[in-house]
């Protein structure tokens, strides 16, 4: 018997270590692993392990239908996973696993240490590319090393992808009976880990609500993304990123969607279309340095210099940022959604990375874990890409001295402030000419219900520049 294990690729189509799987007439079985404590120590987000299981609910039943039944194992920790998939192997007569690769540091040690457990037992193991477009370790610099800036990378890549293409592998055919699958509601056992399923309304889950997402978008919204992408009030993104995560669709399936739209896969900015197949590279881009540069899952800096920086961990700082009491209403806003959502705009992403970052000059890593507790589309390569890039620590051409102003990002992207009077309710009722800067207009109300800003920008940001120009003496 072939085993599949499904780790962040629950899907059916375009499945490379189901496809393989399935080559044949072998009997082929399916598992998913929980592992709630190991869950916790990642800072994985309730909102996203409830996601994820409603996901392998969905994807129990479409295996069941296809004969192909899914094994659920409780296992707490990665260390522990290797005898427990022995065992299940040697019960069920596994000859063959097949996996989709991991890029995670601890990820890819438990899955080393699952391939010595099962050649020992005479199990082969299989590991394909499920989550690039392009494998990490292809798209190298002609020096053979990996690109430290993403505008080359983007070239090269775009080259190796019309040199080699991609195939989008089908959903495998029924291999015998269906099978009856008990959904994980009614398993208790999985309900007292984790507490209820119930999915989030915002956020339902399946192939065909990925798919209906990304046709919409690529419908109605790829031509102006360009324009629109920054605008939080503004429906201009695919809002795609919890289904990547996830794996519930692949970013192969969405770079063909967007060439099937167009009629060609766009090459340069002149091109529409180009700006949102870039965004899919910067996601490659994170996960290929992240195999490529280990360190970058062990909380270290991806300019091993930037170590030395003087951040602060003030408790009572973090909080305020954490909570939307910071005094600057973009800010606010920002983190109220994600609190109360799980999810947040990418302009907004590197407006309150910024602030923690060079206004509150607090360490990257507490903004990084915050936002993988809270986050339904946490990724650990793109959130510590995006919390390097926005700290000054991580690959990005742009200088250090690069530093947002939280209230000039606000006026700009959302101008009206319809995104900030959704979210803080108490600057509901402010005219457009201040919700901005609102602390003048308060005071002339009598109104104390909105916090006065935390920290000057013009003097914060000067000492964010003389932080990182102190490295250089």
């Amino acid at each position: 018997m072939k085993l599949v294990w499904f780790r962040n690729d629950l899907r059916l189509a375009d499945n490379p270590a189901l496809r393989h799987a399935c080559a044949d007439d072998e009997p082929v079985a399916a598992l998913f692993i929980i592992s709630p404590t190991q869950w916790r120590q990642h800072k994985m987000a309730p909102i996203r392990q409830r996601f994820m299981l409603a996901q392998v609910d969905v994807l129990g039943r479409e295996l069941a239908a296809l004969g192909i039944p899914l094994h659920l194992l409780r296992v707490e920790t990665f260390a522990e996973v290797p005898a427990a998939l022995a065992d299940l192997c040697r019960e069920q007569g596994v000859t063959q696993l097949y996996a989709n690769q991991a890029i995670e540091i601890d990820e890819q040690r438990r899955d080393h240490a699952v391939s010595a457990a099962l050649v020992e037992q005479g199990v082969g193991c299989h590991w394909l590319n499920g989550c690039c477009v392009l494998p990490p370790g292809r798209v190298l610099t002609g020096s053979g090393e990996m690109f430290k800036v993403f505008t080359p990378f983007s070239r090269a890549w775009l080259k190796a992808l019309d040199e080699e293409g991609f195939v989008i592998h089908r959903a495998p055919a029924p291999r015998g009976e269906p099978l009856p699958w008990q959904p994980l509601v009614e398993r208790a056992w999985v309900d007292e880990t984790l507490g209820e399923l119930t999915a989030d309304p915002r956020w339902p889950v399946g192939q065909a609500e990925a798919l209906r997402r990304l046709n919409i978008f690529l419908e109605q919204a790829v031509l102006d993304y360009g324009e629109t992408r920054d605008f939080p009030a503004i429906a201009g993104t695919s809002v795609l990123s919890p289904y990547l995560a996830a794996g519930i669709i692949s970013p192969r399936q969405c770079v063909a969607a967007l060439q099937q739209r167009l009629g060609y896969r766009p090459q340069s900015k002149a091109q529409p279309g180009f700006v949102w197949l870039n965004e899919l590279i910067w996601r490659e881009f994170y996960r290929h340095l992240l195999v490529l540069i280990p360190t970058l899952s062990m909380n270290r800096p991806f300019k091993p210099e930037t170590a030395a920086l003087p951040w602060s961990w003030d408790p009572d700082a973090f909080a305020a940022w954490c909570e939307g009491r910071t005094g600057y209403p973009i800010v606010d806003a920002a983190m109220r959604c994600l609190n109360a959502t799980g999810w947040m705009h990418n302009r907004l992403r590197m407006i309150v990375a910024s602030f923690l970052t060079k206004d509150l000059h607090i360490h990257w890593r507490l903004g990084e874990d915050y936002f993988m507790s809270r986050l339904i589309d946490g990724d650990l390569a793109a959130n510590n890409g995006g919390w390097q890039w926005a700290a000054g620590t991580g690959a990005d051409a742009a200088p250090y001295f690069r530093v947002f102003n939280p209230t000039t990002q606000g006026q700009r992207f959302d101008p009206q402030g319809e995104f900030i009077r959704t979210w803080v309710t108490e600057l509901a009722d402010i005219p457009a000419a201040y919700v901005h800067q609102p602390h003048d207009w308060l005071r002339l109300k009598g109104r104390q219900d909105y916090p006065a800003p935390m920290v000057d920008h013009a003097v914060a940001r000067v000492r964010a520049i003389e932080m990182f120009r102190s490295l250089e003496k």
